[in-house]
């Protein structure tokens, strides 16, 4: 995304070349005009006088037989062609349409993630550029295409409540009002779609399709009432035990949780647990490196234990971290438990790429750091994706033991790490990292350690993360009881 804005930008300064050579060109063809307008005029009201004059005769000649000529060329000469051979090598960058859907989609769900509405997102109240009335009208053309008539709604009502306050728009509201009415039909809530079809006929009576749906809607709306008012009683009292169930079940889905989360909502730390959390000085048992500079640890979460370590990695070491990884960041992949294969989904647009020790010192230095704070080996931890499904048998290394994770950068709003079923969050903050176990000592699967990234609201968020398998470790975190915790 950095490059294609400088892109952008060079592309910006290619189009301005093009207008001044346009620019350069017209004022030529300008002046000449000027000059003969004022000449012709002349001329013309004394033709034989004018032409009298054998230099007066030369001239014209000459203006028709060269001059002329050459001012046609002027105006054939294509000043655009150092701005069409950019654009066209530069092109080879540019996004696809998959590429605007998914920008789209990604707007969708931080709109449903973090419950903003609409207006918050286009009138700019978010750090950023506002949207205009063609931004808003493109979002929910792509929800209509996606048959998301939730979100076509949304992205509809705003285009037109901003062309309603008189912004310009090359988008008529008409057209508006044509998805939004048949987008709150699909949702059923059929008054609304016969408003919105009215107002529409009132600004275009002849719109066609709109009057086939004023008819349809007012049969379908009539038939509804009826239906509804035989069935009022019935519907209230289900609702009534349908609510009184839920609350006994005290169920929630795990992406409600995920989201409630990521909003800071739901977050179930009791003071009596949150007094137990402390910020200490860690030498991780006297460790000859860090005896006399010991780190600085803090409790995140206390089940399971999850803690944070503060300026654990330098500005310079983040960087040179980027900078190897920069090159090779590729789409990141899930397990497609259908095919058994690896493949992108929608929903995981990260970017990621593997480093290896060797690759660099500050690689190796780093995994040493992980090694002496956890105590942990780390020579059976991951280094290089694996293509393949069966990874972790194919390095022979057992399960995932334990995760280690730097945050690399500060994220202005959202990014942060939740683990739904503890009902922790972690947020991001530069140069530190977070450490927790995913296994029992057991070797049993911790599955409250299960954990997502929430999408990134406004800012950038870099990590780097280390995966420590369970082979090497036999000694250095023996098996224990599965209810032990370390």
């Amino acid at each position: 995304m950095t490059d294609l804005l400088f892109t952008e930008k060079d592309l910006v300064t290619s189009l301005k070349d093009y207008i001044k050579a346009e620019e350069s060109k017209l004022e030529q063809v300008k002046q000449w005009a000027e000059k003969l307008d004022a000449l012709t005029a002349t001329a013309t009201q004394d033709p034989e006088g004018f032409l009298g004059h054998p230099v007066n005769a030369f001239k014209l000649m000459k203006r028709l037989n060269t001059e002329w000529g050459e001012v046609e060329n002027l105006v054939l000469r294509d000043m655009s062609d150092g701005f069409i051979s950019n654009l066209t090598i530069q092109r080879q960058h540019f996004p696809n349409d998959e590429d605007q859907t998914g920008a789209a989609k990604a707007l969708l769900r931080l709109q449903d993630t973090y419950k903003l509405d609409t207006q918050t997102i286009s009138t700019g109240d978010l750090p950023g550029n506002s949207l205009t009335v063609e931004d808003c009208f493109e979002l929910g053309k792509i929800a209509y295409s996606e048959a998301d008539y939730y979100h076509t709604e949304l992205w509809m009502a705003q285009a037109l409540r901003q062309l309603d306050e008189g912004e310009e728009s090359s988008i008529d509201t008409v057209t508006v009002l044509d998805y939004l009415s048949y987008s709150i039909y699909q949702q059923g809530e059929l008054e609304r779609a016969l408003e919105y079809t009215k107002r529409l006929l009132s600004l275009d009576p002849d719109h066609q399709r709109a009057n086939g749906n004023l008819k349809y809607f007012e049969y379908q709306l009539a038939k509804q009432r009826k239906v509804e008012r035989e069935q009022k009683v019935k519907e209230e009292k289900k609702e009534r035990e349908k609510r009184e169930v839920d609350k006994k079940k005290n169920f929630l889905p795990e992406k409600r949780k995920y989201e409630q989360l990521c909003r800071g909502e739901g977050i179930k730390l009791t003071p009596r647990r949150q007094s137990r959390l402390f910020c200490r000085l860690f030498d991780n048992k006297r460790h000859p490196y860090y005896l006399l500079g010991p780190v600085k640890q803090e409790d995140e979460w206390d089940r399971p234990r999850i803690v944070r370590y503060h300026d654990i990695i330098n500005e310079r070491e983040m960087e040179k971290v980027k900078e190897l990884a920069k090159p090779r960041l590729r789409r990141a992949t899930v397990h497609d438990p259908q095919t058994g294969k690896l493949t992108t989904a929608q929903y995981r647009v990260s970017k990621s790429a593997w480093l290896a020790a060797y690759e660099h010192p500050v690689v190796d230095r780093i995994n040493q750091r992980i090694q002496d704070l956890t105590g942990l080996d780390v020579t059976t931890a991951e280094e290089l994706q694996k293509d393949e499904p069966d990874a972790f048998k194919e390095l022979g290394t057992g399960n995932r033991i334990a995760t280690w994770l730097f945050y690399m950068s500060d994220v202005a709003a959202g990014g942060a790490t939740v683990f739904p079923e503890a009902g922790a969050a972690v947020k991001p903050m530069k140069g530190t990292a977070v450490f927790w176990y995913n296994l029992f000592p057991s070797g049993e699967g911790d599955y409250s350690t299960r954990h997502a990234a929430c999408p990134v609201l406004v800012g950038n968020k870099w990590v780097s993360n280390k995966w420590i398998h369970e082979r090497g470790q036999e000694f250095r975190r023996p098996c224990g009881l599965m209810s032990e915790l370390c």
